[in-house]
């Protein structure tokens, strides 16, 4: 068995697809793999880890994937805590045969319970001394591990005008942005999020579209890095995952379908910005959902007409699963954001 794991990094490195004139994605089968070897390597470098260790995340999903692929790479044991509805009969079986506990927690709220979940974790910590978690939501070493895909999108494409991406924890579009702006200060970051998140101020409920948003608010979400934030309902992100399927051939999961519908108008609207979406995930652990017109079919709203632009709102607030809304955010703090709102 390999110790660090390096026939992974294929997984981790996108391929970018020409989806416009101006507009590129970086197409990940795995984007989570970025941070967790990043975080890895770190705690392996400062002691954080001890040989044969034990490390214990929440995850939604493909942290969670990424984290068990190293974890059985490099001979860690693993816990991962992630709530009921997030985690499929599917994924769990692959998490466990990479040697992963997952411990699923009540979600009645149908919110992801990341209180709940977090609480879990740390009785955990608690329990077992010396057990090292990444902190995914927290940590620093998630948004610095992007400074590589800044690098890969600059020796790309050169300069970048705007950079649209899904926020959950903040990692991949706060990090990339921020590495992205030091070398172009007026490039525009674009955050996508969904109904019912409380990360850009709507309150917390059931999120039918998972991949982003979240229940708690990470500190690694620079609010004052964000030109503008639009919120995309499950539908419309599904309609433009089976149009990049078709169109482009490009097999993504939803929330690469939300990314892509954000950049695709954002593209149109500003024909000379060169602009890049982040899309971290591939379509097949959605192929009996988002891929399946049986399930869809029993879906209020779908099927739904692939939306060309969102609506403008001024008043922070949740909509129907079959809406996009855009706020102008200009680069404030969620405090300067809300207290406008009151």
């Amino acid at each position: 068995m390999t110790q660090d794991g390096d026939y992974l990094r294929a997984f981790e490195t996108p391929r970018f697809a020409r989806l416009a004139p101006n507009l590129n994605a970086a197409c990940f089968s795995l984007m989570k793999l970025m941070p967790a070897r990043f975080m890895v390597d770190r705690a392996e470098a400062t002691g954080g880890i001890a040989r044969g260790g034990h490390i214990v995340e929440t995850t939604s999903g493909t942290f969670g994937l990424a984290i068990a692929m190293l974890a059985a790479a490099r001979g860690y044991g693993l816990t991962l805590v992630t709530a009921s509805s997030l985690i499929d009969i599917k994924l769990t079986r692959r998490l466990e045969q990479l040697g992963a506990k997952v411990v699923a927690i009540a979600d009645p709220k149908g919110d992801g319970n990341q209180p709940g979940r977090l609480d879990h974790l740390q009785q955990i910590l608690l329990q077992q001394p010396g057990t090292y978690w990444p902190r995914q939501y927290d940590s620093p070493d998630n948004r610095l591990a992007y400074a590589r895909l800044a690098d890969m999108v600059v020796r790309s494409f050169g300069r970048i005008d705007c950079l649209v991406g899904c926020v959950g924890t903040g990692g991949s579009l706060c990090g990339t942005g921020g590495f992205l702006r030091e070398l172009f200060p007026e490039i525009r970051i674009v955050a996508v999020d969904t109904h019912r998140s409380i990360l850009f101020g709507q309150p917390v409920g059931r999120r039918m579209l998972r991949g982003l948003g979240n229940s708690v608010l990470p500190q690694n979400v620079r609010h004052d890095m964000i030109d503008e934030v639009h919120w995309v309902g499950a539908l419309p992100a599904y309609a433009k995952s089976h149009e990049l399927f078709r169109t482009h051939g490009v097999f993504m999961g939803p929330t690469s379908g939300a990314a892509a519908l954000v950049a695709d108008w954002f593209a149109r609207k500003n024909p000379g910005a060169a602009t890049v979406a982040i899309m971290p995930d591939e379509g097949h652990r959605h192929a009996d959902t988002v891929y399946n017109e049986d399930w869809l079919a029993t879906l209020q709203g779908w099927p739904l007409a692939l939306p060309l632009e969102p609506t403008h709102i001024d008043q922070i607030r949740p909509a129907a699963e079959t809406a996009w809304t855009r706020f102008s955010w200009n680069r404030r703090t969620l405090q300067s954001v809300l207290r406008d709102q009151a």
